[in-house]
């Protein structure tokens, strides 16, 4: 930000140093909200990965088709359980309202949105077909700034069955 030495100076809204500053702010808080948007669909991607990452068996340098497609529809239920008990809570008692209902809307949006990707384009996620790629997964440590190692890659249930 340049420096004000008289803030007297900056009285009209129109003056060039004013505009100036103006400009400025504006780009800086851009950058901020770019930053911020990469950092969670970082998050989002690492949170992914690392979900594979603890459900691959021990031993194991590559998975085939059939494994892979175990994995990934363990991957869209793994909400199940959670909306399973919301609906418990729901039917107990005598309230007419849904308790949690905003999770539960996210959850189905999010298993919808996901299974809809897996029937049609594919789901991103490592290729665990490649034995390379499954030694980076396997030597990851969770960081995300070592995501730009993996080469993700949409797989779709076309391409598994």
């Amino acid at each position: 930000m340049p420096k004000i030495k008289n803030i007297e100076k900056l009285k009209h809204p129109n003056s060039r140093k004013t505009i100036s500053l103006v400009k400025n702010m504006v780009k800086t808080e851009k950058k901020n909200n770019n930053k911020l948007g990469t950092h969670i669909k970082n998050n989002l991607i690492g949170e992914k990965i690392l979900w594979f990452k603890e459900r691959i068996p021990e031993g194991c340098v590559i998975l085939d088709k059939e494994q892979t497609l175990q994995l990934i529809e363990k991957y869209l239920g793994r909400f199940d359980d959670e909306l399973e008990q919301i609906s418990l809570k729901n039917s107990i008692g005598q309230r007419k309202n849904r308790q949690h209902a905003s999770r539960e809307d996210i959850i189905n949006i999010t298993k919808k949105r996901e299974v809809e990707e897996f029937e049609t384009c594919g789901l991103e996620m490592p290729d665990l077909m490649d034995a390379q790629q499954m030694e980076v997964l396997m030597n990851w440590n969770g960081e995300l700034r070592f995501l730009q190692n993996f080469k993700l890659k949409r797989i779709a249930r076309k391409h598994l069955i």
